[in-house]
């Protein structure tokens, strides 16, 4: 869905409700309500929305991550595995 083609007016959004919500998850889109000839609000498929936060959280993981190895908050990840094949083997002694 183009942004150009899905800018709409609230008096649009008032009048039709049902046809913007089965449009919008339709195509699983995005559509930009105006007031006063601003954009004020987003109307947005629940998926697309869904897939949006998912994206979000695995970008402040990674933010998060390149933070830790530059402040040299890290493992080699040799000495990972080493770790978990120990916790693994103490597990298998119980």
């Amino acid at each position: 869905m183009k942004y150009s083609t899905s800018i709409k007016p609230i008096s649009f959004l008032k009048t039709h409700a049902s046809e913007v919500i089965r449009e919008v998850s339709a195509n699983r889109g995005t559509m930009i309500i105006t007031h006063n000839g601003e954009a004020k609000v987003i109307v947005q498929d629940v998926h697309l929305y869904e897939e949006t936060q998912e994206s979000l959280a695995l970008l402040k993981i990674l933010a998060q991550s390149s933070q830790s190895i530059e402040q040299g908050r890290y493992k080699p990840a040799s000495q990972s595995f080493a770790l978990i094949r120990q916790q693994i083997a103490k597990q298998q002694e119980l």
